[in-house]
């Protein structure tokens, strides 16, 4: 099945350019430089849509797009730079929006967004329906089968999702043996690399080239990228070949 993949944002928590911040990165004129929060668009060629994560830029990410209706929200975690645009779903989530959370997620949005899942919702808010879903329990949203996968953001249990030959996974420190296992034969896997230096919950660049290594796709597109992570001209060139830096708005022709 043929889809198209869009770079919504590839950008860390606090985006890029950082606010206050002078360095290289944050001053460049290359738009490549300048980094909303990380999301992404799945678009199958038979209409299916898929969010991954919905971030506090989540409006602006959209303005400038067609307008097309949403089959499901894939979230990978609670924190805000994932689910800080819940709210802008309005539009999209008029009849049932199906959103998917893994149980830790699930629970927290239950009290964060209290009022979306209400007995009695107040006019105008978005009718979003929250799916529990499992490590490794796959489930289906629209024509596509969707399976989780169970990875570390330092000591939090979050998700990935892997959609046929594609896998998306950001805000990753490790991945579980199992998780390895389950993301064999991915062809296109988009992965964190938040800079060059350690982190304790996100890979560095180099800690990401030793994941793509091990699941050998065809293609790896980095994201979350903090001003950190350098001039994006400079680090792209250097990077092995079939690894790339993703950036704000590119689409990637795909077979799922």
């Amino acid at each position: 099945m043929q889809a198209t993949f869009t770079f919504l944002g590839t950008g860390t928590s606090c985006g890029v350019p950082q606010l206050g911040c002078r360095c290289a990165v944050c001053t460049s004129s290359n738009p490549r430089d300048r980094r909303y929060r990380t999301s992404a668009l799945l678009e199958t060629s038979s209409g299916t849509c898929l969010l991954f994560d919905c971030g506090p830029d989540f409006r602006s990410q959209m303005l400038d797009r067609p307008f097309h209706p949403l089959q499901g929200v894939l979230i990978t975690h609670i924190h805000y730079d994932h689910t800080g645009g819940l709210d802008d779903l309005r539009p999209y989530a008029r009849g049932d929006l199906p959103l998917y959370a893994g149980p830790i997620c699930a629970s927290m949005l239950r009290q964060s967004h209290s009022y979306f899942f209400a007995q009695r919702k107040y006019p105008g808010v978005p009718n979003l329906s929250l799916h529990v879903v499992e490590p490794y329990v796959p489930f289906r949203v629209g024509d596509l089968d969707v399976l989780p996968i169970k990875v570390n953001h330092g000591k939090l249990p979050i998700l990935g999702y892997r959609i046929g030959r594609l896998a998306y996974l950001t805000d990753v420190s490790s991945i579980p043996t199992e998780g390895l296992e389950q993301l064999q034969g991915v062809k296109t896997l988009v992965l964190n690399a938040l800079r060059q230096k350690p982190h304790p919950s996100h890979q560095t660049l180099e800690e990401a080239l030793s994941t793509i290594a091990a699941i050998k796709p065809e293609a790896a597109w980095l994201v979350h990228m903090s001003h950190e992570i350098g001039l994006h001209e400079v680090v792209n060139a250097a990077l092995p070949p079939g690894v790339y830096l993703a950036y704000d708005g590119l689409e990637i022709k795909i077979n799922l």
